[in-house]
């Protein structure tokens, strides 16, 4: 490309050091599409181990059934008898079109938004201090959120359905606007949001916290992949613990129009669930499967997050691209 006037070779790898193109130059470029990569896959992975745990939590979530962990695993038992294993992951197609660009998005944003305000606060390139790490998190999960919203209703109805009712993701698009108009695809949006400013706050900065004071501690650069799972599970504990009535409250609202129940405002429909249900049997509902399966899925992803975003860094830093 204007290096000269021999016709451009075939598509090999070169070493870093023997190109024109300046590191700074290339690297936010690299950096973003690795993010985005590697959230993805993060995200992919997460979701799949723990798709039938959260099939099942949803369906008490939109119930007024209650919830215990012998019911939750009884649940799980006769959906196998009844439909096969495979009906246990119901609704992970949805998942996955919903979860690998929200993950994608989470992560990289999480990245920008890092490096933004610490370049705007003065600690480019280092640790940022507790606020701007609370901020970080909670930028990155809100932007997710707002540009996948659609695929996580979806998702909550395929969950909460026969097969015959919805047979594909785009059978669901097409009946909720059709039947319920367009709006209903944004229902819960709000409660979503102000569950996620926490959550997803409250995740990054408890996973960067301890990923912080781990290499002050030891003296160690990069955490092993046992540690670094140990603390994307703490932080899933707290983050998912601290936001989990709103989570409660959008599934009820993104589910009403198949559960035949009434829920359009956020205050309202807490008024319903407390009223009928009581705030521990209903609000929190399913907490105890949340700190089963929650914290494995947030260490899940931060791990392979970091595993390979790391890898595909080391394969930079050793001198290679494609171009």
């Amino acid at each position: 490309e204007g290096r000269g006037t021999s016709a451009p070779g075939p598509l090999r790898l070169t070493p870093f050091s023997q190109t024109t193109t300046s590191f700074s130059a290339l690297w936010p470029r690299l950096t973003a599409l690795d993010s985005l990569l590697c959230g993805a896959f993060a995200g992919a992975v997460a979701k799949t181990v723990i798709a039938p745990l959260d099939r099942t939590k949803i369906i008490f979530q939109v119930s007024s059934k209650r919830f215990s962990a012998q019911e939750a695993f009884r649940l799980i038992y006769c959906t196998y008898v009844k439909d096969g294993l495979l009906s246990l992951w119901r609704g992970n197609s949805a998942t996955m079109v919903r979860v690998m660009p929200y993950a994608a998005i989470q992560f990289c944003s999480h990245e920008q938004y890092k490096r933004q305000l610490g370049s705007y606060y003065g600690y480019q390139g280092k640790a940022l201090p507790p606020f701007p790490r609370f901020l970080a998190g909670s930028l990155a999960g809100t932007t997710a959120a707002m540009l996948t919203y659609p695929l996580d209703t979806v998702r909550a109805r395929m969950a909460v359905t026969a097969k015959e009712m919805y047979s594909n993701i785009m059978h669901v698009f097409v009946r909720i606007s059709q039947e319920e108009g367009v709006k209903t695809l944004y229902r819960g949006f709000t409660p979503t949001i102000l569950g996620v400013i926490p959550y997803a706050g409250i995740t990054f900065f408890t996973y960067e916290t301890l990923k912080k004071l781990h290499t002050e501690k030891t003296k160690r650069s990069q955490p092993y992949p046992y540690e670094r799972l140990a603390f994307g599970a703490c932080a899933g504990l707290i983050g998912q613990s601290a936001s989990y009535p709103l989570d409660v409250v959008r599934r009820r609202m993104q589910t009403a129009g198949v559960t035949g129940s009434c829920y359009s405002t956020i205050l309202g429909t807490m008024r319903a669930i407390v009223t009928q249900e009581g705030v521990i049997r209903g609000l929190y509902k399913g907490l105890s499967m949340n700190w089963v399966k929650g914290p494995v899925a947030v260490g899940i992803s931060f791990t392979t997050f970091d595993i390979t975003h790391s890898l595909l860094l080391k394969l930079h830093q050793m001198g290679y691209f494609v171009h």
